[in-house]
């Protein structure tokens, strides 16, 4: 099957995947930093709820995540996914209080497994570069991709 067909049919179930929203089980390359991604030595983490994300990710390789992925891929600030915390305009990075935080981890679930499945990537993780689908491959700068349903 040549490259172009096979890009074509994986467009085609990312778009009818985000629109039915059928990807929500934990995929094998949880747990791991994107190649080349610098991690901290031990187990404990400077962060708290990582539940798609490496929990021994560094600060560089979360941000660089958090910029390229959702600010340039879904064209959203911070405060799209994150809660600002009780009686303050800061906000909780922890707090799964918005539901599109965990509609994140979701897409996130999703492109993995489908990077894997069917591009053959062993450990596809959010972030790497190797990734052939990506957040921007349906959402090109929007919160929402067009055709999504809402």
């Amino acid at each position: 099957m040549s490259f172009i067909k096979k890009r074509y049919i994986v467009t085609a179930v990312v778009a009818g995947a985000v629109t039915i929203c059928s990807f929500a089980g934990t995929g094998p390359g949880e747990g791991r930093a994107p190649a080349g991604a610098p991690v901290s030595a031990g187990p404990k983490s400077e962060y708290s709820n990582l539940k798609v994300l490496p929990r021994n990710i560094s600060s560089k390789a979360l941000q660089s995540i958090m910029i390229d992925e959702f600010e340039d891929g879904l064209g959203v600030g911070c405060n799209f996914c994150h809660a600002e915390q009780k009686g303050s305009h800061r906000l909780d990075y922890a707090s799964d209080a918005k539901p599109e935080k965990e509609i994140a981890r979701e897409m996130m679930r999703m492109t993995m497994q489908i990077n894997k499945k069917y591009f053959r990537l062993r450990h596809p993780m959010i972030g790497d570069v190797a990734l052939i689908i990506s957040c921007n491959s349906c959402h090109r700068g929007q919160p929402r991709p067009e055709g999504g349903g809402e």
